[in-house]
């Protein structure tokens, strides 16, 4: 397979110009025509984490309230729903937009072993003041908040320092 000719300024590669075989990386919204870099800085970063962060809170917390209240799904299993939509949504939104990081097949392994264990932390938080509280929307939303307060501290953190540092 011979490699395209890229233009004079064009400092990173394209898709197609990778010959080597690589782990597939999940569907990606294209935020920029460039391949991401991680000069992107904290003031940044954290503007750009909660927006992104709010906006998967939003279908966390709503795909949440639909499968307690509406289905009448048990708390731990409509929570369970609600993080992985959510999650995945913030994933994909910060691994281009706010940390602007390339595909990394370890990079996906290391969020996925990070949101492993952030889902446990944040179910188990939602469940236990669950278990603690009426079963009400305002009893409810409280739980999402410290449940899903702890489990971003921890994914800022871990993503910043470690998981978008990788090469």
């Amino acid at each position: 397979m011979s490699r395209p000719e890229s233009g004079a300024g064009d400092e990173h590669p394209r898709h197609e110009d990778f010959t080597t075989r690589h782990a597939p990386t999940p569907l990606e919204l294209p935020f920029s025509d460039g391949e991401a870099s991680t000069n992107v800085d904290l003031k940044t970063q954290i503007i750009r984490f909660a927006i992104t962060g709010a906006g998967s809170g939003v279908l966390d917390f709503g795909l949440t309230l639909l499968l307690q209240y509406v289905v009448g799904t048990p708390f731990w299993i409509a929570k369970s729903f609600g993080f992985i939509l959510g999650t995945t949504t913030a994933y994909l939104l910060n691994r281009r937009w706010t940390f602007e990081a390339e595909p990394s097949a370890l990079r996906f392994v290391a969020v996925a072993a990070l949101y492993g264990v952030t889902f446990f932390v944040n179910v188990g938080l939602y469940t236990w003041c669950s278990h603690l509280w009426p079963q009400t929307i305002v009893y409810s939303f409280a739980a999402y908040v410290i449940a899903q307060g702890t489990a971003t501290v921890i994914n800022f953190i871990v993503q910043r320092l470690v998981i978008f540092r990788i090469r």
